[in-house]
């Protein structure tokens, strides 16, 4: 039997609701952390009961695995599903990390909740603590599998270790937001991107990183592109 109408406008509704009230949770974990998140502190900055919070979510507990995956799913539309539109191998690979620091750089007011996440939750066993284990190995999953498609394609070098490439990687991200946001060195990002050639120009397969385009298929005046 279907839902009748007015059925389907309540679930509407309370969609609509949890999603604003998610929204807040994201902004409110952005500044504070995790641990900062209650249902008494999202209730005041929604205008809402406690118990109206709290029957959309049934603890706090549930509230932050919530806004894990929350944060990873705008993370992955902005920077994961953007850079497949690229081509197999560097092209995509550096797409991945610009679109990453494109979002550190956002964050540097606000703060990431992998990174806060794990300085809160490093220690502390738990639902909350697997989430964020399950959302950021996810990602780090996915930027391996980019590598090795690199190593694939032969744009890096045969013997590449794409374990040992991801971690140097990830290490710049964690570089950027420690000097972009707690020390406030306002080169940090470029600091990133010039650190970032740097690690392709180690693993790169020869003339890999060298401009294929044809000269006269570039635009007047243009240069060759690098990495």
């Amino acid at each position: 039997m279907a839902d009748s109408p007015s059925t389907v406008r309540t679930l509407h509704k309370g969609q609509q609701t949890r999603a604003t009230i998610l929204e807040a949770a994201l902004t409110l974990a952005s500044h504070m952390g995790l641990e900062g998140l209650s249902i008494g502190a999202l209730a005041e900055v929604t205008g809402m009961s406690k118990s109206g919070v709290f029957a959309h979510f049934g603890s706090r507990d549930e509230l932050q695995i919530a806004v894990v995956r929350e944060y990873h799913n705008k993370f992955e539309e902005e920077v994961f599903y953007p850079a497949l539109r690229e081509a197999r191998g560097l092209p995509r690979l550096r797409a991945l990390f610009d679109n990453w620091v494109r979002r550190v750089a956002v964050e540097i007011d606000s703060g990431c909740i992998y990174i806060s996440g794990a300085v809160e939750f490093d220690d502390r066993p738990g639902p909350v603590r697997d989430a964020l284990v399950d959302m950021v190995q996810t990602w780090q999953d996915a930027l391996e599998r980019a590598i090795r498609i690199g190593v694939e394609e032969g744009h890096l070098k045969p013997d590449t270790d794409p374990a040992q490439m991801l971690f140097e990687v990830h290490g710049l991200i964690l570089a950027l937001h420690h000097d972009a946001r707690f020390l406030r060195h306002p080169g940090a990002v470029e600091r990133a991107r010039t650190a970032f050639r740097r690690v392709l120009e180690n693993y790169a397969a020869p003339g890999a990183l060298e401009d294929k385009t044809p000269a006269r298929k570039r635009a007047p005046g243009a240069r060759a592109v690098r990495p």
